[in-house]
């Protein structure tokens, strides 16, 4: 009688692996790169403050998923999470140096200027228009020289000066100083010669 040889008992089937999850890394490394690049851009970079901020959440979810061995893009993850806060860090200073430049426009709005209208020449009986440029003053010089010093504040401290001679004629010059510094001076001359300075 001959003896059959038993075959081997069936293996059940092995499942196969699963294949990693590396999505969020890498999508995290991508809003990383994109935020990076637009946060030192004025303006435009208010558009990297969301992007670098889920850049580090999926970068970081990434980088969990690396060491619970469902996910193999570690490298990348960790380049994720690098840019994005690279780019959050450019986005708090652009707030920093906003704020400070907002507080210095301010401090020179609100600050207030010496301010010396001049006016020489040769033309009697000057019109002499001077002051700030939403609410200008009038005078008349019968002769020149003529001179007011105010204190002035705003964008434009220095106001306008226009001096206009009469019919007769003459030479009329005007000048602005601002603080001690000569901002602005022109000359006319000659019947309803008319000097404008505008002083900034």
């Amino acid at each position: 009688m001959t003896q059959q040889t038993p075959y081997p008992p069936a293996m059940p089937p092995q499942a196969a692996p699963a294949p990693p999850r590396n999505g969020l890394g890498t999508t995290g490394f991508v809003l990383g790169l994109v935020g990076l690049a637009f946060s030192p851009i004025p303006f435009v970079g208010v558009v990297a403050w969301p992007l670098v901020i889920l850049g580090v959440v999926f970068s970081a979810v990434g980088l969990a998923r690396v060491r619970k061995g469902n996910a193999t893009n570690k490298g990348l993850s960790i380049t994720g999470i690098v840019l994005s806060l690279l780019g959050l860090g450019v986005c708090i200073t652009w707030i920093f140096v906003f704020n400070r430049a907002v507080d210095e426009v301010n401090e020179e709005l609100n600050r207030t200027a010496s301010v010396t209208y001049e006016v020489t020449g040769t033309a009697e009986n000057v019109e002499v228009l001077y002051g700030e440029v939403l609410n200008p003053r009038t005078e008349t010089a019968p002769t020149l020289p003529w001179t007011k010093k105010t204190e002035n504040k705003g964008a434009f401290k220095g106001g306008t000066l226009t001096a206009l001679a009469d019919e007769n004629g003459g030479s009329v010059t005007c000048k602005i100083t601002v603080d001690g510094k000569v901002v602005a001076t022109n000359t006319a001359s000659g019947p309803l010669a008319q000097a404008v300075c505008t002083g900034i």
